[in-house]
């Protein structure tokens, strides 16, 4: 028979079976800490949904209420979703979506795929230099990206590659490598050395080992960087703007410039649902990944 001691005058209510809860007292400074919290989630959560509402309501404004009306006004017609066809049709906001996934998945696969097996040489392997080269990789980081449009630039036409998607391909893979090298690199750091001498005791490869062994192990991480490095590439304007100003491969981010018309006038309801179009799909990609950016983001020990 198991017995459970309350506290003097409180009753107890427990069930059996079931562990005894006891209720803290709210105290004044609790009430205060916990009031001060909401307010803080509340102010956050205030300054990210609201723009998003805005954001939504004035695409469903027509240009005379853009041009009459404060910019705080509600839009006097909820259902009108002319600005999302004529930014989709007249605007083109499909064919810039599809140029902007063009340079952005082929630059993401050879970001992972060097950056994961650079880091893997880099933190397992043992050979000379490896010291001085992930020093170089760090130095990269610190170079910023200003500097290196005009130069590339001028190397892009020199070798004809002016006019394609391949300037933008691998100006996103160069920028990208540094950060991912070092952070796959701080990765493998925390993954046992015991483990991939026990792979070559076995009698497995280099290739085996990060394929089978070591590669596994990280994936959680090597999802973060990736989707890290797909929002970096995604929303960038400088360098899709200097490559690709003009020509049949803009980007998504530069065709909301083409909302301007004729004396800097600006389109205000077709170009806040383009932008919409593109935050709403970023976001659900987000909120559907965000689990596994949490999980990716931990990952810096092994479980054994």
């Amino acid at each position: 028979m198991t017995t459970t001691a309350s506290a003097p005058g409180r009753p107890t209510s427990a069930k059996p079976g079931r562990p005894l809860r006891i209720r803290r007292r709210m105290t004044p400074r609790r009430a205060g800490s916990i009031a001060l919290k909401t307010l803080v989630i509340g102010f956050l959560l205030a300054i990210t949904v609201l723009p998003l509402i805005w954001l939504l309501l004035g695409s469903l404004k027509t240009q005379t209420e853009w041009l009459n009306n404060p910019s705080w006004a509600l839009p006097e017609n909820f259902l009108n979703f002319e600005n999302y066809q004529v930014a989709w049709v007249d605007g083109d906001i499909g064919r810039y979506i599809l140029n902007s996934a063009l340079a952005t998945f082929p630059s993401l696969a050879l970001i992972v795929v060097l950056g994961v097996a650079a880091g893997f040489a880099l933190e397992v392997l043992v050979w000379k230099g490896r010291g001085g080269v992930l020093l170089l990789f760090l130095a990269g980081i610190m170079v910023p990206g200003q500097m290196i449009l005009l130069p590339l630039f001028s190397a892009y036409f020199q070798t004809h590659l002016t006019g394609t998607i391949w300037p933008l391909i691998l100006t996103y893979t160069a920028t990208g490598l540094p950060l991912t090298v070092f952070m796959m690199a701080t990765y493998f750091r925390a993954v046992p050395r015991e483990i991939f001498e026990a792979a070559a005791i076995d009698g497995a490869s280099i290739y085996r080992s990060f394929l089978s062994i070591a590669f596994p192990m990280v994936r959680n991480a090597v999802f973060t960087v990736a989707l890290v490095q797909f929002f970096f590439i995604w929303n960038d304007l400088l360098i899709a703007l200097t490559f690709t100003s003009v020509g049949d491969f803009l980007t998504i981010q530069v065709g909301l410039l083409n909302f301007t018309g004729q004396f800097g006038q600006v389109q205000y309801g077709p170009t806040f649902a383009a932008i919409c179009i593109n935050v709403v799909g970023i976001l659900v990609l987000y909120l559907f990944l965000n689990q596994r950016v949490m999980r990716g983001l931990t990952a810096g020990s092994v479980k054994g």
